[in-house]
This record gives structure tokens, sequence and C-alpha cells, in this order.
């Protein structure tokens, strides 16, 4: 065995030197210096690691100002992973670190320390940033549920979630009773009139109960508090009834805009879903007024099931297509006046046009993060054809990262900016790659040659791009949502030539024509083609397998593979393909990582066991269903609450459950139960104080610790275990400091 080991070993060796470099020198070292980095001999005539780096550094040079970009993103995620606030004097000290490291960078002549240099005083700069935007955010939390109290403020936005079902942001003026009074709340109402009563710009009185904004539900969970401090959001709750509408004090100029842009959004949705009845309007809508509460919930589960969501959203694509289109078209009318054309700067007029255009697109979509970040790196591109640049270079695309992560740090954790910026970096890289490795193509004789040849070149194209966007965009998708759709590739190359050519360009003429009450011809086109995608949308997503549930990944995996990918599309030379690794290893350490055994409630009233299956049995009476749903979710399991709990037993005395390794898990109902469990379960959770109280089991948990560490989570290894809490894993931070009660 040994022999045929090594004699394998020497082939492989052998086979990497002949590709990788000369015989002559076998050291595997030098091998990969000279395959990804330039030859730079050192001063003994033999190529050296720091030689071939600062080689290769000083020709990308050009790629610094986006690594300086991705070190000011690193210096924040640096921030929201720490586990105590710093304090403002680490803030001053980082900022004036990161000053000093770009001053004497500048001084530096060794290409390597100099990108080192570069590389920390951005990260200082950009945890000094993060810090001092959480302090500036700040704003009062209510510290504990209410009763039923009286609110009065301004509604901000609207959120229609289904046709009698909506969320609002109120920018609270007063509180009856006194107490804390939030500068936001966001609130859900339900009714028809209720809806009505809460437009965006009244001023309402509203019955309504508030809790502090909730902590994740699980160890690592989706922390709906940290992303509700920083929009000043300091309660959350419902509302009883109808609101009630109060006379609103004299509008500002901008409250006018908004008002007349909110009315002018109504009237197109109406008039969008006259023109196109049925399902297929809701969607045309959401297209290009951005209201998606009437979308059918089947047609949004096809969408999401077939890796075309981000379809219904308006997006990049969109933005982009509506205006780039108008960029063309002015371009092409004024290149019909040969007087014009030959004598003034058409370009620039038609990337004026552009961006007048989208920017209309984005007020009358009603904005939103994704619009207005998709807004910003095409603005970036426009202004790049102003100023005589490449309108599509990855250095307008790290100065709008920039400018977005200045003003908004907290975006980079966020999943649509991380997939947005991850599709367009991929994509850009793409583009250089072809365009630095592309000879003269010669076209084939004949027209039905060059037909041909034209088609097969679009096709091959619009699956290398649909590629490489999915693979830019899966990993931070798997991350923050648990799933993956199987056959968004192949979704994606249908549905995407008829959103660019059919459903935008209808979309652009309706709206240009809605003026004069001519629409009706282009939006029953672009009815046509919704239609279309849809079809396309339902039967991907019937095809078996197409939703793939996958366990939630470790942080630290996607770091890395953050990286490698970055590693890759900001790189030109071969060096770039060294990004794989961090990628391997990133799957490395999502394949040896474990589930959690063991997933204990806040409340305490309901558990989750691995059972002997591998899957996990749901305990308890009356479990709280996002709770429950979350640990299913995050596991990677498709069942329903109904199938998880079919495995555990519930009497009046209590709840139990069998996992792997022969662990029962009881849950009691009441007192006299309590003898019982601890002598037959080696884990007992209950809301009655055990410490003290129950000798035998293994684990003890009970309301005292939950209201301390929040939920629980556990993994046994042999007779061993370790427990993560979500306290733990939120640290002590501003926006973890409200202890819901």
């Amino acid at each position: 065995m040994s022999r045929w080991g090594a004699s394998i070993g020497t082939a492989l060796r052998t086979a990497l030197i002949d590709y990788f470099g000369s015989t002559r020198d076998r050291n595997p070292l030098a091998v990969l210096l000279r395959r990804y980095f330039p030859r730079a001999p050192g001063p003994s005539g033999r190529i050296t690691a720091s030689a071939a780096i600062s080689a290769a550094l000083a020709r990308e040079e050009e790629r610094w100002f986006a690594w300086s970009v991705v070190a000011f993103g690193t210096g924040i995620a640096v921030y929201f992973a720490l586990g105590s606030e710093p304090g403002l004097a680490v803030a001053v000290t980082a900022m004036l670190a990161g000053l000093m490291a770009l001053m004497v960078r500048r001084r530096t002549p060794a290409i390597i320390a100099s990108f080192i240099l570069l590389f920390a005083g951005s990260s200082a700069l950009g945890f000094a940033d993060a810090v001092s935007r959480t302090r500036i955010v700040a704003a009062p939390v209510i510290l504990r549920d209410t009763a039923p109290v009286r609110i009065t403020g301004r509604v901000e936005d609207v959120d229609i979630r289904a046709p009698d079902r909506a969320r609002i942001i109120l920018s609270v003026s007063s509180i009856a009773g006194g107490g804390t009074k939030p500068d936001y709340v966001r609130l859900t109402v339900s009714g028809g009139r209720a809806i009505a009563a809460s437009q965006p710009g009244a001023v309402i009185s509203a019955l309504s109960v508030l809790r502090p904004p909730p902590e994740p539900a699980l160890p690592h969970g989706y922390d709906f508090a940290r992303w509700a401090w920083f929009q000043s959001i300091g309660g959350v709750g419902f509302v009883y009834g109808t609101p009630r509408v109060i006379r609103a004090p004299p509008p500002s100029v901008m409250d006018r805009i908004n008002s007349l842009l909110d009315d002018l959004r109504l009237s197109m949705t109406d008039r969008i879903e006259r023109a196109i009845p049925g399902p297929d309007g809701s969607i045309a809508a959401a297209l290009i007024t951005g209201e998606r509460g009437e979308i059918d919930p089947d047609d949004n589960q096809a969408y999401r099931d077939s890796g075309l969501a981000h379809v219904l959203s308006i997006s990049g694509v969109h933005l982009a297509l509506a205006g780039l289109g108008v960029f063309w078209v002015l371009r092409a009318l004024l290149a019909l006046w040969p007087r014009v054309a030959l004598t003034q700067p058409i370009k620039k007029w038609a990337a004026i046009g552009a961006l007048l255009g989208s920017t209309f697109y984005l007020a009358i979509s009603g904005g939103g993060s994704p619009a207005d970040r998709s807004f910003l790196m095409l603005s970036m591109m426009l202004v790049g054809v102003l100023l005589d640049r490449p309108a599509l270079s990855m250095r307008s695309v790290a100065m709008a990262a920039l400018a977005i992560l200045i003003f908004q740090p907290e975006d980079v954790i966020d999943p649509s900016f991380q997939m947005s910026f991850g599709a367009v970096v991929g994509l850009i890289a793409l583009a250089e790659w072809q365009s630095a490795r592309s000879a003269p193509v010669v076209q084939p004789a004949g027209r039905i040659g060059r037909a041909w040849h034209k088609a097969r070149h679009y096709v091959l194209g619009a699956l290398l791009v649909s590629v490489v966007a999915t693979l830019a965009t899966t990993p931070m998708a798997i991350y923050h949502f648990d799933r993956a759709a199987a056959y968004s590739l192949v979704s994606n190359f249908f549905a995407e030539p008829v959103v660019a050519f059919v459903i935008m360009p209808a979309a652009a003429m309706a709206v240009v024509l809605m003026p004069i009450g001519a629409e009706l011809v282009p939006l029953r086109i672009m009815g046509w083609g919704v239609h279309v995608m849809s079809a396309i949308a339902h039967w991907t997503a019937s095809l078996p397998g197409a939703t793939a549930m996958v366990r939630a990944w470790p942080a630290s995996a996607l770091a890395i593979m953050v990286f490698g990918g970055l590693w890759i599309a900001l790189w030109r030379q071969n060096w770039r393909w060294l990004g794989l690794a961090p990628i391997a290893a990133a799957v490395l350490i999502i394949v040896v990582s474990r589930p959690p055994d063991l997933l204990i409630a806040r409340d305490v009233q309901s558990a989750a066991i691995r059972g002997p299956d591998g899957g996990l049995v749901i305990i308890g009476a009356r479990p709280d269903n996002y709770t429950a749903s979350q640990w299913l979710i995050r596991d990677g399991d498709r069942r329903d609450l109904a199938t998880a709990r079919a495995a555990s037993r519930c009497d009046v005395f209590g709840c139990a459950g069998s996992g792997g390794q022969g662990r029962i898990v009881a849950i009691p109902a009441a007192v006299s139960a309590l003898p019982d469990d601890c002598i037959r379960a080696r884990i007992v959770i209950s809301t009655i104080s055990l410490h003290g109280n129950c000798q035998g089991p293994e684990l003890l948990v009970d309301r005292s610790d939950t209201l301390k560490s929040g939920a629980m989570s556990v993994t046994f290894y042999g007779a061993n275990k370790v427990i993560d809490t979500v306290a733990a894993g939120r640290g002590d931070r501003p926006w973890t400091r409200v202890k819901p009660q």
C-alpha cells in the first residue's frame, strides 16, 4: 500500500512540476510562485517570496482602491463581531491610527508595507465609522411590554404584506400615560379600513400594544433588535381596530413632494392592474411602482423556489434596464440629427437623461435600501460617462460601496447589500476577464452563418453571466436564508431575456405614455411578458428538488468564502486563482461543523432534541410557531411543525421526547411531575425553579437561566457538552441592553 502511495505521490509531483514550471527547481513553493506571481528575482538572482509579491502588487496598483474599500468593510465587520461595545476613546484612537497609517504609507517605498498600511488604515477608519454611527442613531427603546396605550404620530412608511395586513413605521409624537417615548415604532395594522387610514404622511392616533424589539429566537439567529436600533425604532407592536386620522399640520415642501409621489404611485398601480387583470397585473405593478402586497402567495412562493424572487423587487436589474434603456434611446434619437451628433457631446446628454429617468423610476418605486444602492451604482456609471471615464469599472463599484458604508456601515451585514454588490463585482470581473482574453473573431461567411454565430455567442454569454451571478450570490443566500434554489441558473437563463427585451422596455414605454392615456398597448405587452416569466417560475419550482434546504453555516465560513471570492474577482493576474484555497477551506469548515443537538426556547415551554434519525424532535404542549419554525429552517429541515412534533409525547403532567444516545428530555407542566422527571429524564426544562430541587439529570434549565441568557443551544460530545446562548452571541451592545420580559 505504501509503495502505491509513493508511486502516486511521485507522479503527482512530476505532473505539478511539468505544469507549473521548470524541472530544474523542484521546490513546491518556487513552483507556485512562478505560476501565480511574476518572475521577480531577488539579490541572489533567485526568486523570493517578497520580491514576487511586491512585483505582483505593483502591477495591481489600480486595484488598491477597491481593496481599501474591502478593508473599510472589514473594519465595520470586526466592530459588529465584538462581544462588548467599545468606548468613544477607542473609536477616536482607531480613527487617528487609521489616518496616521494612510499618511505613513505615502512615504513608504516598500510595496508590501505600503499595501499593508493601506489595508490596516482603511480597516481602522471603518471600525471608527461603525462606532460613530451606532452612537449617532441612538434613540429611546421601551423597556417592557405595555398594556393597550394610545399612540399619536405620523405615518412614515407603509409596507403592505397582504390585502388585509400591513406594517407601518410611525414617527411618535406622544404616548398616553407617559413613560419611554421612542422616536419610531413599527406597528402591524389589520383590515382594509385600518390600512386605508394609515397612509404615508397621515397623522393618526391608534390604540396599540408595544413591546421591545425582539431578540433572536436561537443563538446566531436573525437579530431584529440590531436592525431596529439602526432605524431608530424603539418598539414594535400591533394596532387595535382602525386608527383615527387627525388633521395634519401644514406639510413641508418635502412632505408635499412625498405625498404627490405616493398619490402618483397608487394611481399608477391602479391603472396597471386595470390594464393587466389578474395575478400578472399585481406582478407588473410591483415591477413599476414597487407595490408587492397584492401578489398572489402562490406566485411569491414559485418565484422564491425558482430563484427569480429578485425580479419582484426594484433592484439593480430594473434600474439598469430602465436607466440604460433611456440612455441608448436618447443617444440613438440624437444621432439621427447629424448636425447635433457631429458637434455636440450627445453621449453625455444621453447620460444626463438616463440619470433623470432612473431618478424618476426610483422615486415612483418607493425607494428602499436595495433600490437606493442600485441607483447609486448606476449613478456612478453615468457620472463616469460624463467624466469620460469607463462607465462599468471595479473602481466605480468600489466608490458606490464606500459611499454607502460611510453613511450606513450597518449595511455590511445586510444580505441584500452583500448579494447585490457580490453579483455586480462578479459580473464586472467576468467582463474584464473576457476583454483581456478576447481575440479578433473571424465572422462566418453568409447571412445564416453570421446569424448562427451571434445566436451562439449570445446564448453562451447569457449562460456564463447566469453562472457567475449565481456563484456570487448563492453563498450569501444560503447563509442568511438557509435555502438554495437548485434550478436558479435554468430559470434565470430563460427569464432574463424576457425581462430585458420585453417586460422592462414595455414598462418604460408605458410610464412615458401614461400622461396622455396611451399606456394600454405597452402594458398588454408587459403583461404577456410577465405571464411568460411566471410560467417559467412555476415550471422551475415544480421540478423535483427545486428548493434545497441547507442547515446554518458558521459565520466564519461565509467570511472566508467571501474573502476568497473577492481575491478572485479584484485581482487581475494569475495569482487571483489562489482565492480558491480559502473557498475550499470554508467548504471544509462547513462540512466538519456540527449542528446543535438540543435547542431551548426563551420561554422554556418548548425545546427540540436531535433524534436517532438525525432530525429534530420538537417537544412542548404549545410551542411558539415562529421559534419552532426557525429551529427547523436553520437545521435545513423541510418538515412542518406537526410532523416534527409527532415523536414527542404530552399529557396533563408535561411533555417528553427522546433524542440520540438515549437522552430523554422532559418539560414538566406541574410541580407533581417534577420528581418523576428528575429520575427518568437526563434533561429537564421547566418554568418551575429546578436548581437545588432536581439532582439526577445532566442538564437543568429553568426560567431564571433563560431570563439572563436568552434561548440556548447545546451540543453534546460524549459526556461533555457545549452550551451556546443568545446573550453570549450578541454580547453587551447598545441593542442588547433591553431584555424582553
